[in-house]
């Protein structure tokens, strides 16, 4: 047994839906006592940190029904079934900015929520960027606005609490860790 490895005993499937699915499982605890897990299944997901010549960021803003405001994020959608993440970072480029790049490089994969929840999110840097023409379309339930930022009003607006998503956060902490690793 793994350290702290919480056995499955059971598992009840309550949910399932066109992204997620929820189920219960009881665990044995590494004290030999039982729990219940609420577990969160999730496909996984893509974000990108697409960068325009002129060292802007280019970001969105969108609707976030289960938090019944907009939010200011990174491009990233999540993973289709059986599809590599990298072309999933391509696709979702090009869907929500209108943007295809030369070279798509990853940088790190996380985990969102691990408490509940098994989503991982694959962030990649899109190199080289280009308007294409005729660019896919946005998903028919997905409204947008691109918004381009400097590094710097990335950061104010992080400091500022304009940026509250945790992906978008990571991002632009990620930038300026390299940009001071490179002075």
């Amino acid at each position: 047994m793994k350290k702290f490895e919480e056995k499955t005993l059971s598992s009840e499937k309550i949910f399932t839906g066109r992204i997620i699915s929820l189920q219960v499982d009881e665990v044995e605890l590494p004290d030999g006592k039982t729990g219940k897990r609420e577990i969160v299944k999730h496909p996984g997901a893509v974000a990108i940190i697409a960068l325009t010549a002129e060292n802007k960021i280019i970001m969105v803003e969108q609707y976030r029904k289960a938090l019944e405001r907009s939010l200011i994020e990174i491009p990233a959608g999540k993973l289709e079934k059986g599809e590599e993440p990298i072309l999933s970072a391509e696709r979702e480029l090009e869907e929500e900015t209108g943007y295809e790049c030369e070279k798509m490089e990853h940088i790190i994969s996380f985990y969102t929520s691990p408490g509940f929840a098994d989503e991982l999110v694959h962030l990649y840097v899109a190199h080289h960027l280009k308007k294409k023409e005729n660019a896919a379309p946005l998903d028919e339930d997905e409204f947008v606005e691109l918004i381009e930022l400097t590094l710097e009003e990335a950061q104010s607006y992080l400091l500022e609490g304009k940026i509250q998503d945790a992906k978008t956060a990571y991002a632009v902490q990620y930038l300026l860790l390299k940009q001071a690793m490179n002075s």
